[in-house]
């Protein structure tokens, strides 16, 4: 397919210009015009573009790409190497942020709650990204925390009484620590996200809920993989995703 194919069905997809982001979603570097293998990753970095290079892609879409606000717009140093890579090759790079964290099926979210049996139940949070639902069979903490670290891959960071019951849950992939108080007014026995900051840890302690950090890489493989796979079946694409293993 053409690469502005690519990219227009992907902001009808993602609906990204309904989101006010940090960064821009879509093409960020533009390559050559038509694609027929695309990389996926979670982050832009040198690694993820020497390997998906070297295998052969015309495109590489990412989670986090480049150009965020408030970093320095000049390009120099490691932006610039990165930069060069791209465009020495003629790869695209096509980055989607806010967008793939709240899609409905292929979003962040929504296959992070597929994955941990979290039946969705509304949603909350900055452009509703976030999640609320309930597990099928209510749990104790220690239990969900250790089908969490089993299905991502990472042992997670728990604040919380272990063998209170979990039923009802609150999450968002990524650094969405800052929801917490919002999720907490939602009614949930615990929230689940990839990052924790100091004041969680008194929150939780003096609210009761639960808190669960399970990494910021490892919360948002799941997004990025999905829009990958579903437009190599979609489009006749061949596909693959690169993970550069992240413990943060």
């Amino acid at each position: 397919m053409k690469l502005d194919e690519l990219r227009d069905y992907n902001a009808s997809l993602l609906q990204t210009t309904l989101f006010k982001d940090y960064c821009p979603n879509g093409v960020q570097v533009e390559g050559r015009a038509q694609v027929l293998r695309i990389a996926t990753a979670v982050t832009a970095s040198q690694r993820v573009l020497d390997e998906a290079i070297a295998w052969g892609a015309d495109a590489i879409l990412v989670h986090h790409g480049y150009f965020w606000r408030n970093e320095d717009a000049c390009i120099a140093g490691l932006k610039k190497r990165r930069i060069a890579k791209l465009l020495n090759n003629d790869v695209s790079l096509l980055a989607y942020h806010l967008p793939l964290d709240a899609h409905a099926e292929l979003g962040n979210n929504a296959c992070l709650g597929k994955l941990l049996g979290l039946t969705e139940q509304g949603r909350f949070g900055e452009q509703n990204i976030a999640c609320l639902g309930a597990l099928a069979i209510p749990q104790t903490l220690a239990l969900f925390a250790e089908q969490i670290g089993d299905v991502l891959r990472r042992t997670p960071q728990v604040i919380g009484e272990h063998d209170k019951i979990i039923g009802r849950v609150g999450w968002c992939s990524g650094g969405a620590q800052g929801y917490f108080e919002a999720a907490i007014a939602q009614g949930v026995d615990v929230f689940l996200t990839g990052e924790i900051s100091e004041q969680n840890f008194h929150l939780a302690n003096e609210t009761g809920v639960a808190f669960i950090a399970a990494g910021h890489h490892a919360t948002e493989r799941l997004g990025i993989q999905a829009l990958g796979e579903h437009l190599a079946d979609r489009f006749a694409l061949e596909h693959r995703f690169f993970d550069q293993d992240n413990p943060v």
